[in-house]
């Protein structure tokens, strides 16, 4: 017990404030990164690699050579493997990182235009038409991450925001209807735009195609996303990777308003520290 306690006193005094500060960042990197990853292929990824890790120490305790030598050479080339095979959930942990406070700091691109209360207005206005219609449509609205990509793949509208816009360029069988219009600031920026599918695989089949593209680009982006479904004029939203369905015209107001309530604040905000 004596030496013990001896030990333990030894070791404290050779630590330093700077091995502290050192073990306390790599627990808030591994705990924001568990965060990141969580409910993702790259969880099950982490969990194979820990296995192979811990059959890769018993071999060497139990001195089989061969499997060692053979593990330590498969992990090698696994590790340029991993990057490859699971690169879009690498790119959206990046992407994710980029979208954080921090990220914000060393943003180097032009700030976006606040959404007024008229522009909300005249998406849902647009939105409810739409629903009655039961006319498809795929609204996506440009918070901090930029949708250049995107953009490029649609045809340049550049108009102010109106209901009648918008109904107009989802009607069936027009050139623009089938895309995502992209809506920057207070203004319908692009129309017929293409937009990643979704990888997760565990959501129901009776989401078609609008729905996957907007869960897509709002698991690429803090994008806000407005779906109105074809086949049953049902309105939903798609944020952060969260598909919520079956908004009314005034919860579709109230979490448009909510949203960019908010963001108008953060930007107030971050442009007063800079």
């Amino acid at each position: 017990m004596a030496s013990a306690l001896i030990y333990i006193k030894s070791f404290f005094q050779v630590l330093k404030i700077t091995d502290l500060i050192d073990i306390l960042l790599i627990a808030v990197l591994v705990y924001q990164m568990l965060k990141l990853i969580k409910e993702t292929r790259a969880m099950q990824l982490l969990k194979g690699v820990l296995i192979l890790f811990a059959i890769l120490e018993i071999s060497s305790w139990l001195h089989l050579n061969t499997l060692n030598y053979l593990l330590r050479s498969a992990m090698q080339v696994g590790m340029f493997a991993i990057v490859v095979i699971f690169q879009p959930e690498l790119r959206s942990i990046l992407e994710k990182m980029g979208r954080s406070r921090v990220g914000r700091l060393i943003n180097i691109s032009s700030s976006s235009a606040d959404m007024q209360d008229y522009a909300i207005g005249e998406i849902v206005k647009a939105s409810d038409n739409l629903s009655q219609t039961k006319t498809g449509a795929l609204i996506v609205i440009e918070r901090e991450t930029k949708l250049g990509d995107v953009i490029r793949t649609g045809t340049l509208i550049d108009a102010e925001v109106s209901s009648a816009l918008l109904e107009n360029i989802f009607v069936p069988n027009t050139p623009l209807h089938d895309g995502a219009v992209i809506i920057r600031g207070d203004r319908v920026h692009t129309a017929g735009c293409l937009l990643p599918l979704t990888s997760n695989e565990n959501l129901s089949r009776e989401l078609g195609t609008r729905h996957r593209a907007a869960l897509g680009i709002s698991e690429a982006s803090d994008a806000f996303v407005v779906v109105v479904s074809e086949e049953t004029g049902k309105i939903s939203i798609a944020v952060n990777g969260r598909l919520t369905r079956n908004l009314t015209r005034e919860s579709l107001l109230t979490a448009l308003k909510k949203a960019f309530s908010q963001e108008t604040q953060k930007n107030r905000f971050w442009r007063v520290e800079r």
